[in-house]
């Protein structure tokens, strides 16, 4: 199953059809074969510049084994990638702005005298924020449910309401609001729960196996992207995968579970 267009672009079918089979390998067993064919190298070659056996990268893709952490480093090396690239997680620090990133790092070059002056006017502050009215942020509330178990995505916008919520880390990631309809998603998602989803194209690209909203014909999803369509973390639900006359549409990235209590009452 391709990656999503930020476009709105229809997911094409994966090759063969709905019908088709894929084999079930390890997430990182995928992404050494995807970057070690990206840069152009053979399994030997790899293999080589990173002090193991051509049997050992082919056991690799194949899902036969994992490389030892200690030859971690040197495959990112070889690959031209981060550690964060080949497990496919986001980086730690694409959470902090800028100005985040800025303060950590004079952060930690002040001594601990002055590091300690820090975490007391820090405190101050926050206690002083307490006792301020909450800022608040406004999101879309989209009523349909999320499937977590075919509209039309030119109508789609126009079913939303405002939502306010008060500021948090994840609240302020978000764009919309979409309830989950099903238990296909648990245990980490309920039937019930309002989701926190940061719409495409102001989201990152979606990655393999990261859960994302979708929408095709007259439903909405909650569910993990994977290359050979669309899955469900409760294994009693079959994965959805899609033919060549089906269109389904990215809405964006899910955040998290909005805690009904973040929700601005009034």
């Amino acid at each position: 199953m391709p990656r999503p267009k930020a476009d709105r672009t229809p997911l094409a079918a994966p090759a063969g059809g709905q019908n088709a089979a894929f084999p079930e390998l390890p997430a990182i067993c995928a992404r050494i074969r995807l970057f070690r064919e990206k840069t152009g190298k053979e399994q030997k070659q790899l293999a080589r510049e990173i002090g193991v056996t051509g049997n050992a990268v082919s056991n690799w893709e194949n899902g036969r084994s994992r490389p030892d952490i200690s030859l971690i480093p040197g495959l990112c090396r070889a690959l031209g990638v981060s550690f964060y690239d080949l497990f496919g997680v986001e980086e730690p620090a694409s959470f902090f702005s800028e100005d985040e990133q800025s303060l950590i790092s004079r952060y930690r070059l002040l001594s601990e005298g002055h590091r300690a002056a820090v975490s007391t006017l820090t405190d101050s502050l926050l206690a002083a924020q307490q006792e301020a009215p909450a800022s608040l942020r406004k999101l879309i509330y989209y009523g349909r449910p999320l499937s977590a178990g075919p509209g039309d995505p030119t109508e789609f916008d126009a079913e939303g309401v405002p939502l306010y919520c008060y500021a948090s880390r994840q609240v302020d990631r978000a764009d919309c609001v979409f309830p989950v309809n099903g238990d296909s998603m648990e245990p980490s998602y309920h039937n019930g729960d309002l989701v926190l989803v940061s719409r495409i194209p102001n989201a990152p690209a979606l990655q393999y196996g990261e859960v994302g909203a979708f929408i095709s014909g007259n439903e909405t999803y909650l569910k993990v992207y994977e290359k050979d369509g669309l899955h469900s973390l409760n294994p009693a639900f079959p994965n959805l995968s899609f033919g060549e006359n089906d269109s389904v549409y990215l809405i964006g990235r899910v955040i998290g579970v909005l805690d009904p209590e973040q929700i601005a009452q009034g």
